[in-house]
């Protein structure tokens, strides 16, 4: 594991703090923190305020460019993010620049603390009205990153480690962090953000505003009865649901559908951080808890689309021989025999084979073939696509290309398959499409002065 470690400076207070915990196996564990959501005065334009997450659009520096000069000199989160696509080696002076602004828009009263500590979120994406989420804090001390992990919260991808480098040093110094975090959860009886969402004329409105640059329309609730809503979740960790919903009992709670890199930075922090507090202090200490948005996971704005692939430069013969190995499986006595088709373009028409593995299963045994037998190839190129029709055309039209589909799966099957083989297949689900996700509103303080 790489170990990264920085100077910090931090000044310490006193905090009233509110621990919300359930038991698991007798021992009481604590997962949502009630803590203050910072949010940007009334007078700020909430239009310009928020821009989409910075790991958006990191090859399209005309978008980049028009949101620069959309927000012009207006107050924004695009002044407290580095995005990617803005990234380089030395980002010395980019870091300083945001930690200045974050620490000007705290002084000078841009940033405020509302008193509000839980947020219904409504979201109106291009492609789905309504997509409901809640931002909460949660406590990192749950939250492992590495794929053995057997954490309430875990990932469904590898973690790239030269990806924190930047985010832990933007943290280093800031009192804030902004978050386009989102975390999903498996609430298949819509019993917590539908039912807030029914009764929302009955809570105060926070914002109501369209996003800039095609993102749709963004509006938000302050919840009022927090401990009512976080009891919700905790039911989603009864023994009994886990047994019925997953086949297991090992507690899951959340799985990171979006901005794995920045939860991921933000547990590294926290770890440096805590290296020489007190028990006291760490257990209310604010960069223990991370502001994500909750999301079920039975949302129709959470779609999973899948990422077909157009292999290029392709020795099609050599290609086809070593996947149809893949149908080679001789079952276990007593084993289930599942079997699922796997739709392949190629030579103009399309091929079907048939996988003795569910689709989760197959789509990973595809993936991990691909990229065998990449190392091999070094004239191969692969290009990624959630448009269907775009992967048929191209081979259609392209002999010496191959065309893969990636097998559609039921969303119910999520958690139960990152309990039992970890991550999901690399490179080949979209939580959420790139104007779909979450822009920076919200923030959290993380550093005592």
């Amino acid at each position: 594991m790489l170990v990264l470690k920085f100077k910090t400076s931090i000044f310490y207070l006193p905090i009233k703090t509110i621990f919300v915990t359930i038991k698991l196996g007798g021992k009481k564990v604590a997962i949502i923190k009630k803590q203050h959501i910072y949010l940007p005065s009334p007078g700020v334009d909430p239009s310009k305020w928020a821009v989409i997450s910075g790991s958006e659009f990191k090859h399209d520096k005309e978008y980049w460019e028009r949101v620069e000069n959309y927000v012009s000199d207006s107050p924004t989160t695009f002044n407290l993010i580095l995005p990617e696509i803005k990234s380089k080696q030395d980002n010395k002076e980019s870091i300083k620049h945001i930690n200045d602004n974050m620490l000007s828009y705290f002084k000078n009263r841009i940033i405020l603390d509302r008193g509000v500590s839980m947020v219904l979120v409504c979201r109106d994406t291009p492609k789905h009205k309504n997509r409901l989420g809640i931002m909460l804090n949660i406590d990192l001390e749950e939250f492992d990153y590495h794929e053995d992990s057997t954490k309430i919260i875990r990932c469904i991808k590898p973690t790239i480690f030269e990806k924190i480098y930047s985010k832990l040093e933007v943290r280093r110094d800031n009192i804030f962090e902004t978050s386009h975090i989102i975390l999903l959860y498996d609430d298949r009886n819509q019993n917590i953000a539908k039912s807030l969402f029914d009764n929302r004329q009955s809570m105060p409105k926070l914002y109501d505003f369209n996003l800039n640059m095609g993102g749709g329309h963004l509006s938000g609730y302050q919840i009022k009865n927090e401990e009512e809503v976080i009891e919700k979740f905790n039911r989603l960790l009864d023994t009994q649901y886990l047994r019925d919903t997953f086949n297991s009992e090992k507690p899951i709670l959340f799985l990171v559908g979006e901005g794995n890199h920045s939860l991921a930075a933000c547990k590294e922090h926290w770890n440096r951080v805590k290296l020489n507090l007190s028990e006291e202090v760490k257990a209310s200490h604010p960069a223990r808890y991370a502001l994500v948005e909750a999301i079920n996971i039975h949302d129709e704005g959470i779609s999973f689309q899948g990422i077909h692939k157009i292999i290029k430069n392709v020795n099609i013969r050599k290609f086809m021989k070593g996947l149809k190995k893949l149908t080679h499986h001789h079952f276990k006595k007593g084993e289930e025999k599942v079997f699922t088709t796997q739709k392949i373009f190629v030579n103009g028409g399309e091929v079907e084979i048939k996988l003795p593995y569910d689709e989760l299963v197959s789509t990973k045994k595809v993936q991990e073939y691909v990229d065998s037998f990449l190392e091999k190839e070094i004239e191969m190129i692969i290009d990624y696509t959630t448009d269907i029709e775009q992967v048929k055309n191209r081979c259609l039209n392209d002999k010496k290309s191959i065309g893969i589909e990636v097998i559609p799966f039921d969303k119910n099957k999520i958690f139960e398959y990152v309990i039992k083989y970890g991550f999901l297949p690399r490179k080949t689900f979209e939580v959420v499409l790139p104007d779909e996700n979450k822009y920076y509103f919200e923030l959290h303080k993380i550093k005592l002065i």
